[in-house]
């Protein structure tokens, strides 16, 4: 079964785009980011009348699953479509996680709304940030079920994305990311298989 999603506006920022009539351009077959989901590759470039109106969508395909996902021309920067990031992105995650400081809340309530809006920004450097602020209070404290699988989550899109952009195996990107962390005595928990 296939499914798919049409997308409401939600936050964004991004720094590099290209923009053609006022709106970030993809053509088919190149590779973005929908935030909190991953790496997909644009598929397909349609338009649909929707009452006196022609609107242009595109189709994604997220790498992880069958998930597929309409975006609107109009609603990409909305959404936070985004291309991969490049390498100066990479250098500055990387950084990040080698020596960056982060503050965990108390309260766990507040926390997972927090690194929840983090996740949705799109921003691969606000996913590295929840990712190392989950890493740091898993030294103090057993993590919560949603935490554990928050910072799952990010592993996952922080290891993807980085692999794309760096156009290396998964395990590769793995352990460079272990290496930064290990600069400041951090490390990826053992992934389980309820995880």
């Amino acid at each position: 079964m296939e499914l798919v999603l049409a997308v409401s506006p939600q936050r964004l920022s991004s720094s590099s785009r290209v923009f053609m009539n006022g709106h970030l351009s993809f053509q088919i077959g190149d590779k973005v980011v929908y935030p909190n989901h991953g790496v997909g590759i644009i598929e397909q470039i349609s338009s649909r009348t929707i009452g006196p109106n022609v609107q242009k969508f595109y189709l994604l395909k997220i790498k992880a699953s069958s998930l597929r996902v309409e975006v609107p021309f109009n609603n990409v920067g909305t959404v936070g479509l985004r291309p991969v990031v490049k390498n100066g992105e990479v250098t500055k995650i990387l950084s990040f996680l080698a020596d960056g400081k982060c503050d965990n809340h108390a309260d766990w309530k507040y926390r997972f709304k927090e690194n929840s809006d983090k996740m949705r920004t799109g921003s691969l450097l606000e996913v590295a940030v929840v990712l190392k602020s989950l890493l740091l209070l898993a030294k103090e404290k057993p993590l919560s079920f949603r935490e554990k699988k928050m910072l799952e989550r990010a592993r996952y899109l922080l290891i993807t994305e980085l692999a794309l952009a760096r156009n290396a195996e998964e395990p590769e990107i793995e352990d460079l990311l272990n290496k930064a962390l290990s600069k400041c005595k951090l490390k990826f928990p053992e992934v389980t298989a309820d995880a």
